[in-house]
């Protein structure tokens, strides 16, 4: 039986994760206080997604298709739970955001199933009863947009993740980035207990079969593009799933691939160099990942010292290098983190294209289109634009670019 402990899930009232940045020989002490004050904490286990009906007009309904490794978990408004699953599962979620919702915060309901006015709240969840009938809903909400805007946003969430975490957490991002096109949560077997570390990194191994599948459903669907969000150990899942593929299959896929944003990375520094060497990437070859690190992520640095003490890409201090693997880095240590643990900074970056493109236009720097021409970022533009446009800046600008709070780094070519 696995030990465990819990602390409340990221909010504007969550609990600090470890404050200060303990150095490595007092890091294992750091994690077993956070433990042991974490522990006296709830987090949504169980019926979490229990169906609001309340009226709320200003709120506003994102509706997310979900793949799953995670059992089925009887207990009502659950859905899921944290054991693994030998055949990929299937499911949908409509998901309301509060008309005052802050940014890159998930305001979870203090009593379910909470006030639509105030928090995050579910208007409609089921499952779905096999691939196909997930194929069909895809690709019907796929041809309710026009065309030019069928896309699909594939989110891979991380460790120490609960369902209605991950399914929280993508509305939240989904509605921050203004995203127009069809969200699609890929979400693996994790415990949701920090102590399973090792359990949870199988559970990401387990799931690169349903992953891969996924991926090329998704590809094979009447989506225009693809833009795939991966966070935490679910990068890792993402790295392997992607090293598993053949090299025609990964050249096949990256037709309709618009983007692979690779947010606080838990891998390790060696094994990503690996990878990337396996899938013979280099600066020059293919579209550039987006990586989105902090060196204070604090999240990681528990991590390392599990790892014994080897660095994580999400926390590595070597922007250069990592840009010469052929990355497009995003730093964002300088950003303040809205969690204790600092780990969710990627959350909170569809809100920063504002001040981005405030700073671009005073510069006036200017983004690159696809035929050689020149165009302003404009306003109201989604997660996905948003990002894209950073890449095309810093390929374009081959420089260390800063605009504060946030760094931009490529590589030189």
């Amino acid at each position: 039986m696995r030990l465990r402990f819990a602390f409340m899930p990221e909010s504007r009232s969550s609990l600090s994760f470890c404050r200060g940045t303990p150095p490595r020989s007092t890091a294992i002490h750091a994690l077993l206080i956070c433990l042991l004050v974490a522990g006296c904490a709830g987090r949504p286990t169980e019926g979490a997604l229990a169906i609001n009906t309340k009226p709320a007009p200003d709120a506003s309904v994102h509706d997310i298709l979900i793949v799953s490794t995670r059992e089925r978990d009887d207990r009502p408004d659950t859905y899921f739970n944290g054991e693994r699953s030998l055949d990929p599962d299937y499911a949908k979620a409509s998901i309301s955001v509060p008309p005052d919702h802050e940014v890159g915060a998930i305001e979870w309901p203090s009593q379910l199933p909470g006030d639509p006015e105030k928090d995050f709240v579910t208007r409609q969840a089921s499952y779905l009863p096999d691939r196909a009938a997930m194929l069909a809903e895809l690709n019907s909400k796929l041809m309710e947009k026009p065309k030019g805007q069928r896309s699909v946003f594939l989110f891979i969430h991380g460790y120490n993740t609960l369902f209605a975490e991950g399914l929280y957490r993508f509305a939240q991002i989904t509605h921050d980035g203004n995203y127009g096109g069809v969200p699609v949560l890929f979400t693996w077997a994790s415990a949701g207990f920090l102590t399973d570390y090792v359990y949870d990194l199988n559970s990401a191994l387990s799931a690169r079969s349903a992953l891969e599948q996924t991926i090329r459903d998704l590809a094979n669907s009447k989506a225009e593009k693809i833009f795939i969000l991966a966070h935490s150990m679910g990068n890792w899942l993402l790295m392997e799933t992607a090293r598993q593929m053949t090299p025609s299959e990964r050249q096949r896929l990256e037709r309709k691939i618009d983007q692979v944003v690779l947010a606080a990375p838990d891998i390790d520094i060696d094994v990503f160099k690996e990878q990337l060497r396996a899938m013979k990437r280099t600066a020059n070859s293919g579209k550039p990942f987006i990586i989105i690190v902090s060196e204070d992520d604090r999240a990681l640095r528990i991590s390392e010292v599990i790892a014994g003490g080897k660095a994580r890409v999400g926390a590595y201090q070597n922007e250069t290098e990592l840009a010469e693997l052929g990355a497009i880095v995003i730093d964002l240590t300088d950003l303040k983190a809205l969690d204790g643990a600092k780990h969710a900074k990627f959350a909170q970056i569809a809100g920063l294209s504002p001040e981005l493109r405030n700073v671009l236009q005073q510069q006036n720097l200017r983004s690159s289109t696809p035929q050689g021409g020149s165009q302003l970022n404009q306003a109201g533009q989604d997660l996905g634009s948003f990002v894209t446009s950073t890449a095309q800046i810093a390929v374009t600008l081959p420089v260390t670019l800063i605009t504060a709070p946030i760094t931009l780094a490529t590589g030189r070519r």
